[in-house]
């Protein structure tokens, strides 16, 4: 098996020694001796490097200058980078965060914490490659099995709706939701884009984009299929890295479906796209993974989230139980689920009864 490859970065021979005597046991050990010879190495041979560990202060081209070149790079987030400093200063440390540094050791240091450090920094940046890796393999698998579903739905003549449904079915089930759900956001979706196209005419939703928008809304969370068990279904608070996987879901999803040309059309595959893209940003801006404001999200993407809110408050689910729909509501229109579109709001609210309605 193959050992990862660490690189340090110290102007100071002994220091280097030190710390390539600490975690050779478990590493191979690049060294160099300053920045601009660091980047030289990592714009080489960046893809074989898991982890810098970068000394702060050095005599020239030193850790932040290193920091700043290689965010230009496109292989940026796939290295970790550690830096080590007896600097305690707590503006030159957030830099460092700042400049998207994953962990801030101050010296003296533990050996064996900084071995512990750095082992777990590396089996996240692991952990990210392989599934990067997996991702792009399942997303051509689901592509190919996008285009037989197609060829098999022509043949039998289904519907968009039923090759929709099933791939919506296909998240919902690893994502522990019930079938239900599905046709609940889709209804829900339906009743919310006729109260917009009643009082709000000038989002011009006509009722082809209303048939496209409900048609999409069943596949909105399509990108969680890429998503590991460990992170989709655990039952404990996500790490902050787990989050920010659990976040590409939405980036990922609308990848799927604009590569699915040849299943669906331009006009609907532009619209499930935005709804995968944006269906969980909000509306003060507070969103991702874009953070758009106000009507620079698309209202199609507005209509599926708010109607996936609502089913997720009315519903029962394995950490909580359902809500009123006056309750849930209530919470929505508070901003307990984030900040919803004024306008949104005022259709839900019009449309209450239709919503419990669609319920029974």
């Amino acid at each position: 098996m193959n050992r990862h490859k660490v690189l340090i970065v110290d102007d100071v021979a002994i220091n280097r020694q030190l710390l390539e005597e600490i975690l050779s046991d478990e590493y191979d050990i690049e060294t160099a001796t300053n920045g601009k010879q660091a980047l030289r190495i990592l714009q080489d041979r960046h893809h074989e490097i898991h982890a810098v560990l970068l000394d702060l202060v050095m005599p020239e081209y030193d850790g932040i200058w290193l920091l700043q070149q290689i965010r230009k790079e496109p292989w940026y987030k796939n290295t970790a980078y550690i830096m080590i400093s007896t600097e305690t200063d707590k503006e030159a440390e957030q830099m460092c965060f700042d400049l998207g540094v994953a962990d801030f050791i101050h010296k003296p240091y533990d050996s064996t914490l900084i071995v512990k450090r750095v082992t777990n920094i590396v089996q996240l940046i692991d952990y990210q490659r392989t599934l990067q890796q997996k991702i792009d393999e399942q997303t051509k698998a689901l592509i190919d099995q996008n285009r037989q579903l197609a060829e098999y739905a022509e043949r039998l003549r289904h519907s968009k709706e039923n090759i929709v449904s099933l791939l919506g079915t296909v998240v919902e089930s690893r994502d522990a939701e019930s079938g239900e759900h599905i046709a609940r956001v889709r209804e829900y979706t339906r009743i919310l884009c006729r109260y917009v196209q009643r009082y709000y005419p000038e989002y011009s939703l006509d009722d082809q984009t209303v048939e496209h928008i409900v048609t999409a809304s069943p596949i909105h969370d399509i990108g969680k299929i890429a998503i590991p068990d460990s992170i989709l279904l655990k039952t404990g608070k996500l790490t902050d890295a787990e989050y920010r996987l659990m976040q590409e879901h939405t980036i990922l999803g609308a990848d799927i479906i604009r590569r699915s040309a040849d299943t669906f059309d331009d006009d609907f595959r532009n619209i499930a796209a935005d709804i995968c893209m944006f269906h969980h940003e909000r509306y003060d801006g507070k969103g991702y993974p874009l953070s758009l404001y106000g009507d620079e999200i698309p209202i199609h993407a507005q209509i599926v989230a708010l109607a996936d809110v609502y089913d997720a408050l009315v519903h029962q689910r394995v950490y909580k139980q359902a809500y009123t729909s006056t309750q849930a509501i209530d919470m929505i229109c508070a901003g307990e689920s984030g900040v919803f579109n004024p306008k949104l709001l005022d259709c839900l609210l019009k449309a209450q009864i239709e919503m419990e309605e669609a319920d029974k």
